[in-house]
């Protein structure tokens, strides 16, 4: 257990400098940080959750099963008939009367009735759009370092670690923040969230109505999701208050779910829309900054202030058939996992307050463990829904191979020689990644770990560097720029990947049903072409 406990620790000697004061002033000092990092993949893959990706997949095996046998025996059968043969058969030793033929085909209408009414609609995504602040709310780092300092709520200490932070983070000088966290007052109020929701959130629809030309009265579904800021009357009643919205819209907001919450929000939205036939949905997915902002002298507290800034994202979803010549993408999976269950899990991100008793969201060194379990989850689930058969079958085997003989083999004392559990290539699935722009060293694990290269990286290190974490907005950050540089085409295949506290991974997979041109407006309008030069 300690051997394994090691394992997942990487040690690093930070250089601080000349010691001020003290018994040793003028002598260089330095520290040893200790981290924990992901899990290697290749050296556990729970076989529960392989069976669940294959559950999945064969819940409608009935028809995968007999429909090819009918196919083949029929064909066998016709196959062995000349034409002179087959005509004889059906005209001349056959005979029919009119009852007969009405009851073949009121049978054959009905079952193909009940064919297509029992298929889920397919959901379509017919555009989004993500908020780009204002010019006056750009910082870049030694901005926002002044600019914490000028507030009077840091002292010394606090700074010089976020300045640390925020040297290593992967983000950019042009990320946005509100102005009201600078202030010497508290920020984290109902007024000023308002504010700052309202800029973000009706910003992101504007755009968004504009390029659907969809009227917000036509809008059967709303759903916001927001984990720190949730006032009375909720989000998604701002927005119908704010555009008039008809008055059996269904509305629903989503409060403490994380960064993970656009996909638990896509979830929502589509059993609503199966629900609810012929109609729009929107999801709107945002983050208040000033609500993340903690002004106290705790470390694990001062993380998200380094890394949250201002975004958010409107996505109009569709499930009317004749849509589908006007849509970008399909839906076609979404795979959820929730490690709530385990106590480290559930408090790797937990906001509360500190000594002093400052509101703050406190982050775990667990964290990067945790989040590797839940990935390691997510996409073991996720496998056999988007695998070629072949990559799946090498998986397979070699895991049922070591479920079956490892233990023997570890009993007998040679593990060494052991097959490892081969770990797909998901490369071979998607076209195109749009990872949850946590921070630098998360995506720099997640690379490692998937075996990614720089180019399925591109989209999710870009948006960290120019839009920095955007909570929950940011893997439509992340489409929109791989949009902006022209590389959607049809048939291609999108797989968004986010993780947030409680703690959840969740993963929706796209495909593309039309080429995506270059988008004239949008958040990467002037900056796309800067990228990945600027990394």
């Amino acid at each position: 257990m300690a051997a394994q406990e090691q394992a997942l620790l990487s040690t690093e000697i930070v250089n601080r400098g000349v010691e001020a004061s003290g018994p040793d002033a003028g002598s260089p000092t330095f520290s040893i940080r200790v981290r924990r990092r992901l899990p290697d993949f290749l050296q556990s893959v729970n076989l529960k959750y392989v069976k669940l990706g294959y559950h999945y997949l064969i819940s409608h095996a009935i028809y995968l099963a007999t429909i090819p046998v009918l196919v083949v025996v029929f064909g066998a059968e016709i196959g062995s008939l000349s034409k002179e043969d087959l005509w004889r058969k059906l005209w001349e030793e056959a005979s029919y009367d009119l009852a007969t033929l009405l009851a073949f085909f009121a049978v054959l209408v009905f079952t193909i009735s009940v064919y297509f009414m029992s298929r889920p609609r397919p959901i379509y995504l017919i555009d989004f759009a993500c908020y780009r602040p204002s010019e006056e709310l750009k910082v870049s780092k030694e901005e926002f370092i002044e600019q914490a300092r000028k507030s009077g709520k840091f002292d010394e200490a606090s700074l010089a670690f976020q300045s640390r932070i925020l040297k290593s983070s992967g983000i950019g000088d042009e990320t946005y923040v509100p102005k009201s966290i600078y202030s010497s007052a508290n920020s984290a109020t109902m007024k000023e969230g308002r504010a700052e929701v309202s800029e973000v959130m009706f910003g992101a629809l504007d755009e968004l109505f504009q390029k659907t030309r969809v009227r917000p009265k036509d809008v059967g579904v709303i759903i916001v999701n927001c984990s720190l800021f949730n006032p009375t009357p909720s989000l998604s009643a701002m927005i119908v208050n704010h555009y008039k919205m008809r008055g059996n819209v269904l509305s629903y907001n989503l409060g403490g779910m994380g960064c993970s919450a656009s996909i638990i929000a896509l979830d929502l939205a589509q059993d609503m829309l199966q629900a609810n036939p012929n109609n729009y949905a929107i999801v709107v997915s945002t983050e208040a900054v000033s609500f993340t902002w903690y002004t106290g002298r705790n470390r694990s507290m001062l993380i998200p202030n380094c890394f949250f800034r201002m975004g958010c994202s409107a996505v109009l979803l569709s499930n009317r058939r004749r849509d589908f010549h006007r849509a970008k993408y399909r839906l076609e999976h979404i795979v959820r996992t929730h490690k709530g269950g385990d106590d480290r899990s559930f408090r790797c991100v937990y906001q509360e307050e500190d000594e002093q008793r400052i509101k703050g969201l406190a982050i775990s060194r667990d964290l990067m463990e945790v989040g590797g379990n839940a990935l390691k989850t997510n996409i073991t689930t996720l496998g056999p829904l988007v695998l070629p058969f072949s990559e799946q079958l090498l998986f397979f085997a070699t895991l049922v191979y070591r479920h079956l003989f490892g233990k023997r083999e570890a009993e007998a004392g040679t593990a060494t020689s052991a097959v490892k559990p081969y770990i797909p290539d998901y490369k071979l699935a998607f076209e195109h990644f749009c990872v949850h722009a946590a921070s630098k060293a998360v995506l720099d694990a997640l690379q490692s770990n998937l075996e990614l290269s720089e180019d399925n990286m591109e989209a999710s290190r870009a948006a960290l560097h120019r839009f920095g974490n955007t909570s929950s907005s940011s893997i439509w950050y992340e489409l929109a720029y791989i949009e902006a540089k022209g590389r959607v085409r049809r048939g291609d295949r999108v797989w968004q990947l986010a993780f947030g506290s409680g703690f959840k991974c969740n993963s929706a997979v796209w495909r593309a049903v039309r080429r995506v041109r270059k988008p004239v407006r949008g958040p990467w309008l002037d900056c796309a072409d800067a990228y990945p030069a600027a990394l």
